[in-house]
């Protein structure tokens, strides 16, 4: 059996043959960050496991695949590149890595959430610009930090908060416990937080979720953290309440469209902080990325 890691990136692709072990499945790397999904018939040539770190294969793509059975997606969000239930009936089974990135994502969203309340980003502009902007800074300790959806990276995300003086409150989708973390509905969380932090998944139940009257909930002033999926948010609606004030400022790691277009209207806020879909970017998390990728190509090959 037979797999290619089809849109490696040269970071990636070092740890992939440094990882390999004696006796693992044939795994080629095409060490090209940028194909289109029409090159996926020619790339896999035939191989059984494709790896796959961000490429979409729509479901007609993958119905040219010849031999083609299984899918590595590298990371949780799949169905933003795929439709595994679709792959499925073609018999390709779609297999995702969780919990690799879970602390590199919550430091990113804490780094969000700090500079965003402390408009850095806006007075490093207006600096470089020739302007000494003052922005008066929202302080966190004592506030109350809102988790919508609570797996490994909203625990870590609450992990930091407390130790920094926040009071965290969360809602899920599943009842959970944690130490430390009210839970709450949602509604609730909307209303009591100073800041609101997103951690869900992108699926059928979840596109979509956050819609304008859930923003009109939140709190007036609330600092908006989403480095889970763009999708989950009316777009439209935050851009509103951002230029109305209700949001105060909002640091976004992840976009419908990526990458962000220069003109798209959220580069033209200044009470917004962009990152660029980097949040689970650390070697720490590669590393644990692609250990995880050869422990799913040993387990298909010997099950």
């Amino acid at each position: 059996m037979r797999g290619v890691f089809v849109d490696a990136n040269e970071a990636l692709a070092v740890i992939m043959e440094r990882l390999e072990k004696p006796g693992d499945p044939k795994v080629r790397i095409h060490r090209d960050p940028d194909i289109k999904p029409g090159q996926y018939p020619e790339i896999l040539d035939g191989a059984e496991i494709a790896i796959v770190d961000h490429t979409a294969l729509p479901t007609e793509v993958a119905k040219k695949c010849t031999g083609l059975k299984h899918v590595v997606f590298l990371g949780t969000g799949a169905r933003s590149y795929m439709n595994p239930e679709e792959l499925a009936e073609l018999g390709i089974s779609v297999h995702l890595i969780k919990g690799y990135g879970d602390t590199a994502v919550a430091e990113s969203a804490i780094a969000l959430m700090w500079a965003s309340a402390r408009v850095i980003a806006m007075m490093d502009r207006e600096m470089r610009a020739g302007n000494w902007l003052r922005e008066d800074g929202m302080q966190l300790t004592g506030k109350t930090l809102g988790l919508i959806g609570f797996g490994g990276i909203a625990a870590e995300v609450a992990r930091i908060a407390s130790g920094s003086g926040m009071k965290v409150i969360a809602w899920n989708r599943s009842p959970k416990s944690h130490p430390g973390v009210e839970f709450t509905d949602l509604d609730t969380l909307l209303a009591r937080s100073d800041v609101v932090s997103l951690h869900l998944l992108l699926n059928d139940e979840t596109r979509g979720m956050i819609t304008r009257e859930k923003i009109a909930k939140m709190k007036p002033g609330v600092v908006f953290i989403n480095t889970a999926r763009a999708a989950i948010v009316d777009e439209q609606a935050m851009i509103d309440a951002l230029n109305s004030g209700h949001i105060r400022h909002a640091g976004l790691d992840v976009f419908n469209i990526e990458p962000l277009p220069a003109n798209h209207p959220l580069t033209k806020i200044p009470n917004v902080t962009l990152s660029a879909h980097s949040a689970f970017r650390t070697p720490e998390a590669s590393e644990n990325l692609i250990e995880a990728a050869w422990v799913h190509c040993r387990r298909i090959v010997n099950s």
